[in-house]
């Protein structure tokens, strides 16, 4: 049987296969609340038949979003309006839900990737001051960030926690917490960003010091019944940055705290990266952590075909693959990665004859409701 298409539990989640959409930044919502676009786009990969969908990162707050169209859960009126997009692919779909709650630290206040992306100044109109472990800026030619004092990070931590809180009320089956790519919990890991000299940086133990404290508040807010997991940058692919030792320590010291899994990406937190792009160029980093913990370990990036996939697993770099492109370009790629594999898949009854001749076995005819 294929490995990409056996179950796998993510500490009390299990998930039909393993095959994971990862969350993917739509800037399309309005004052942080969904709208008819992640109806259209998340319904779609809720048909797909992978295991999980990851629901794009997720403000915490206002001055967490990346833009001003970025999607959020810091209030009851976000809340409601991705409820009707959740409600809708549960009637549909067995598919597996999470969300990752993200805070963009000092790459906030930006414009969308097609508006350029670049730094909106606090004084004009969409922009806000975006805060930060230190008075860094993220580009050289940008407005440096405000440094988080105590009651800042306080109001990080409660924010993560009251956005945690609304996921669970979501009906929501896990979450990803985003330090990765740039964003605030890795400025905090990295030392290209984290330059302040109290509690919260200097070594590795106290730059990780506060990215495990929101670990910990989100893991305490939710039941034990809703994994919480986190998304890792391995490497800045900067000289003295933050590098695949560290992520190593930082993955066990989650997983002492009941962490479920470690998604494993790469980069983003500086422009000076340098990127050696290849087919599946961040699987050898999922797996040295792999090997250096026990709990799941998700790869990602430039994981485009089902033999590729399958390799990955059966070849022990890690226990699931997330794709986030390649679904785009294929909303149904799980479809035809089972007919490559000579898997079975989960797919809606209105698109049962669809199937090819010579994969009439290919889809799952099972009420999902019975799983």
């Amino acid at each position: 049987m294929s490995k990409l298409f056996q179950p796998l539990q993510l500490g009390p989640l299990e998930l039909h296969n393993r095959i994971i959409i990862a969350p993917m930044c739509q800037y399309s919502a309005v004052d942080g609340a969904a709208t008819d676009w992640h109806m259209m786009h998340l319904g779609a990969l809720g048909l797909s038949g992978a295991g999980m969908l990851i629901i794009e990162a997720t403000a915490v707050s206002e001055e967490g979003r990346i833009t001003p169209t970025d999607l959020g859960l810091y209030s009851d009126e976000d809340a409601a309006a991705l409820a009707r997009v959740v409600t809708a692919i549960r009637a549909h779909s067995p598919i597996k839900i999470a969300v990752q709650l993200a805070h963009a630290g000092r790459k906030g206040s930006s414009r969308a990737p097609w508006d350029g992306g670049q730094q909106i100044p606090p004084d004009e109109p969409g922009g806000w001051h975006a805060v930060a472990p230190s008075a860094v800026p993220h580009g050289a030619a940008e407005i440096p960030p405000v440094a988080l004092d105590a009651d800042g990070l306080a109001k990080v931590k409660a924010d993560f926690r009251a956005a945690a809180e609304r996921a669970v009320r979501l009906g929501l089956n896990g979450i990803e917490l985003h330090a990765a790519h740039g964003y605030l919990l890795h400025q905090f890991l990295s030392p290209l960003a984290n330059r302040r000299d109290d509690q919260f940086g200097g070594d590795l133990t106290g730059r990780m010091k506060f990215p495990l404290e929101v670990f910990t508040a989100v893991a305490a807010a939710v039941p034990p019944d809703i994994p919480v997991w986190v998304r890792v940058s391995a490497t800045d692919w900067v000289d003295g940055g933050w590098d695949l030792e560290s992520t190593i320590t930082f993955a066990k010291a989650l997983q002492a705290l009941g962490c479920a899994a470690i998604h494993v990406s790469s980069g983003g937190v500086s422009p000076l990266q340098k990127i050696a792009l290849r087919p599946g160029y961040q699987v050898p980093f999922a797996a040295a952590i792999k090997a250096a913990v026990t709990i799941p370990v998700i790869a990602v990036g430039l994981i485009t075909e089902a033999e590729q996939a399958e390799a990955v697993l059966m070849e022990g770099q890690a226990d699931a693959v997330a794709l986030a492109r390649a679904i785009l370009y294929d909303p149904h790629w799980p479809w035809h990665a089972a007919a490559k594999l000579g898997a079975q898949v989960v797919a809606p009854k209105q698109y049962w004859r669809s199937q090819p001749r010579e994969f009439k076995d290919l889809f799952e005819t099972a009420s999902f409701g019975q799983r």
